[in-house]
């Protein structure tokens, strides 16, 4: 991938919006606009100080038999082995990033929103942001052009951490579990933000012109080649792997 400047890449917008004007840019969330993966500190969270309810633990058990665990464990430590076998890759990432999701159920909405809003301070996610990321949310903010984020981390704990980039939570699209009366089901609405997701999930809210995407791995991809400037920040080695598969994408340098 070639690298480019930031100012490089906001020329390239800039061109973008003045042949067609009214469109938007779309951002992952984890490894793109902040370090690290604010649905893993929620789950973490959760496993340490929150409460998994019966309606999560049967959750859980379906999870774990589908996939050739024992039932019968603690809540906590079935999560723990489930989370471990997806870092082993024996689990596929998409039924983690639901599972997280939905292991709030049986609480109420608000309270999962309290929880994450508290977890994106305690872990600091306003100091991991990149700067080059950010640089380029407030160029467009500045421009007036709206941003998406597109994450299959969790709603709450996504809407909390982009406070602290400064984009609107009404523009996440993220991991949402399904809700009754205000309480928090074990369920997912499908189809969530991820791989070929993220582009879908988007072009339900809008269908205005994706001057440019940002994303870091491999399940960004198919967001990266649907927009005109497709751009990797900080890209994992997956991503890295395939970027030949999208000759326009290129790498932001990296900024202290």
């Amino acid at each position: 991938m070639k690298m480019e400047r930031v100012e490089e890449t906001l020329e390239r917008i800039q061109l973008e919006a003045e042949r067609a004007p009214g469109g938007v840019l779309a951002f992952d969330g984890d490894g793109t606009l902040w370090s690290g993966d604010v649905g893993d500190d929620l789950f973490l969270a959760l496993l340490e100080h929150g409460d998994i309810r019966p309606e999560a633990h049967a959750a859980l058990e379906r999870l774990a038999t589908a996939h050739g665990f024992e039932k019968g464990l603690p809540a906590r430590e079935l999560a723990h082995q489930l989370f471990a076998a997806f870092e082993a890759g024996r689990i596929p990432e998409k039924d983690i990033y639901e599972m997280v999701a939905w292991l709030f159920a049986g609480w109420r909405v608000d309270a999962v929103r309290a929880f994450a809003k508290d977890v994106v301070a305690r872990h600091a996610v306003k100091q991991r942001i990149h700067p080059e990321s950010r640089r380029v949310v407030e160029w467009a903010r500045g421009q007036g052009i709206p941003c998406y984020v597109v994450s299959a981390s969790p709603l709450a704990v996504v809407e909390a951490a982009v406070h602290e980039v400064g984009l609107d939570p009404l523009k996440v699209l993220a991991c949402t579990p399904r809700t009754e009366d205000g309480t928090v089901l074990a369920g997912i609405v499908e189809p969530i933000p991820y791989a070929a997701g993220k582009v879908h999930c988007l072009r339900s809210r809008t269908s205005q012109p994706l001057y440019a995407a940002f994303g870091d791995n491999v399940f960004d991809l198919e967001l990266l080649a649907a927009s005109r400037v497709p751009v990797a920040i900080r890209p994992k080695p997956r991503l890295r792997a395939r970027a030949a598969e999208l000759p326009s994408l290129v790498q932001l340098h990296p900024e202290d």
